[in-house]
């Protein structure tokens, strides 16, 4: 455990922020916006990924997945001077370090820490060499208590170094939405910094007052900081659930409408307008996992997380209204061809991990369906799942062909454009709307939208 430390004056010398160098150890979602951001405002950065290939393409200027935004800033990045290696020795000189690597989820809904673990051991096996007194910056989500129990003993072990003393460690959770990364990663709500009050504190501090003038900064201990992250996705998803519970309830009410509902409750400031547009339900590489997460550490410390478990419960019974509604439409859907619109989780995005729409073709599929899908972005990633067995297109006009039912998973702005005309493909005029997307068109065919009660 490292002490508090008493301040007295700064050091005399001080590193201009031109020669200030930083590191970013993982280059995904988050590490490489990141990435991207710092090196476009002029920051001497290094990016550092053990995959050979991505480092390669994001060198070209090539991002290893569809953000908005993120390929031009890059590109500023690497016109700037910035860097991008597998090398971790790069990093012996920086002045922070980020930890941006990925805590997947386990089978049994606990983390896995592997993929931090060895990031920090090759960063202690750095430092322990290093003149300068580096600041380490984790921005992995990670479970209250490891920071203190896990992270902070292995870099001290390793490096044979004194967190506090002769480096500083912080927790800087982050809390970006996937297809507007590059404004949060610029535009933060809030910066989280959770630590010791060590002069290190005081450094990082500044650094972020300067890197974002106006945004409140969070100073708290470890604990805490890795809390605010869970609390924070817990309770967007708890919103999410709550539209949806709403939704169902609307859809057995003729005439109801449950966008009006949200948008009216949404106007109360006590309640707030964001995660209240209701669908199939949460996905993506956040809410899902950290909801599991959270959920298994409640329970061992003592806590039943009844709120929780329900929010997850209804999470899951999303997916079960649709077949549900789909089998009242179809009856036995055996050998029935389903069109999936949509298989990100989200619109402008190509990534698909928890989505609902994926976990809707994987149900379908064992009840002998034939499933033909379209996305703008996220086909090539779809495939990796599924391979042959299911189909693919290109275009929405060729995913109706001969369908018997078409269900919209994924609110993309070129769904909007399904008309009567490209609905006369289908061999069954059958369309499941579950964003509510074409719920105020006139359609020669039978429409279903998810929480709109049809009129008797």
């Amino acid at each position: 455990m490292h002490k508090r430390l008493h301040l007295g004056k700064h050091d005399k010398k001080k590193k201009n922020d031109v020669d200030m160098k930083i590191a970013v150890i993982g280059l995904g979602f988050v590490g490489l916006s990141l990435t991207a951001v710092l090196s476009s405002k002029g920051y001497k950065t290094i990016g550092i990924d053990v995959d050979k290939t991505k480092c390669r393409n994001i060198s070209q200027g090539i991002s290893t997945f569809f953000e908005p935004e993120l390929e031009k800033m890059l590109n500023d990045g690497l016109k700037n001077g910035l860097r991008i290696s597998d090398d971790f020795s790069l990093i012996k000189d920086c002045d922070y370090i980020f930890v941006t690597v990925g805590t997947p989820q386990r089978p049994n809904g606990a983390i896995d820490l592997s993929m931090i673990k060895n990031a920090v051991t090759s960063v202690a096996k750095i430092i322990r060499s290093n003149k300068n007194n580096p600041i380490i910056l984790i921005k992995s989500t990670v479970i209250p208590g490891t920071m203190k129990d896990v992270i902070l003993p292995i870099l001290e072990k390793i490096s044979h170094k004194k967190a506090g003393k002769d480096f500083g460690l912080i927790s800087n959770p982050e809390f970006l939405q996937e297809s507007s990364a590059i404004r949060d990663t610029k535009f933060p709500h809030a910066v989280v910094l959770g630590g010791y009050k060590t002069k290190y504190m005081i450094k990082a501090k500044k650094f972020f007052e300067k890197l974002h003038k106006k945004t409140p900064i969070i100073v708290t201990n470890h604990q805490t900081a890795e809390m605010i992250k869970y609390a924070n996705n817990s309770f967007l998803a708890t919103k999410i659930s709550f539209i949806n519970q709403l939704s169902n309830i609307c859809q057995r009410i003729p005439g109801a409408n449950i966008d009006d509902v949200a948008k009216t409750i949404g106007l109360d400031p006590r309640i707030g307008k964001l995660f209240l547009r209701a669908g199939p339900g949460y996905g993506g590489s956040c809410l899902p996992k950290d909801m599991k997460a959270l959920i298994k550490f409640s329970k061992s410390t003592g806590i039943k997380p009844i709120l929780l478990d329900a929010v997850e419960e209804t999470n899951s019974r999303q997916l079960k209204q649709i077949i549900t509604l789909l089998e009242k439409k179809l009856g036995n859907i055996s050998s029935k061809q389903i069109t999936i619109l949509g298989t990100a989780f989200k619109p402008e995005t190509d990534d698909i991990r928890d989505s609902v729409a994926i976990e809707l073709i994987k149900k379908l599929l064992k009840k002998k369906a034939r499933i033909i899908v379209h996305d703008p972005k996220a086909i090539e990633n779809t495939k990796k799942v599924f391979g042959k067995k299911i189909s693919y297109e290109s275009s929405i006009g060729d995913s109706l062909e001969k369908s018997q039912c078409a269900i919209i998973m994924t609110e993309w702005k070129s769904f909007r454009k399904i008309n009567n005309n490209l609905l006369k493909k289908m061999k069954r005029k059958l369309l499941i709307d579950c964003r509510r997307m074409l719920w105020d068109r006139k359609f020669d065919v039978d429409y279903n939208a998810l929480g709109m009660g049809k009129e008797i």
